[in-house]
């Protein structure tokens, strides 16, 4: 069974810092995070390949950082400095054989 089961969702103050986690199942590579606040569509935060590479939107340079475990089959997302624009549902994204599966979603809310 497929399975991106994400973690790490919290209330912060502006300025701090989460973790989250996906932690993927059967055989789906988790890829990145998109987010999706309220009345947005969903966008992406950062993507990181099997080999490590790694992309991120123009908004969290600098402050977020994607890592991969590749033995655990869990990727991380390091978010530092947060802000209230970065509000939103975070969604955890993997592939198999071309196929999007997506967490749950993870709700991270920053308040000033």
């Amino acid at each position: 069974q497929v399975q991106l089961v994400e973690s790490g969702s919290g209330l912060v103050q502006a300025g701090g810092s989460l973790r989250l986690s996906c932690a993927a199942s059967g055989r789906v590579v988790p890829m990145g995070w998109y987010r999706q606040g309220p009345g947005n569509q969903r966008t992406l935060v950062a993507g990181i390949t099997s080999g490590g590479s790694t992309n991120y939107a123009d908004s969290v340079k600098g402050r977020f950082t994607i890592s991969r475990d590749n033995a655990q089959n869990t990727v991380y997302l390091q978010m530092n400095s947060l802000s209230a624009d970065d509000t939103a549902l975070y969604y955890c994204h993997g592939q198999f054989w071309g196929i999007n599966y997506w967490g749950q979603g993870t709700q991270v809310t920053v308040y000033s």
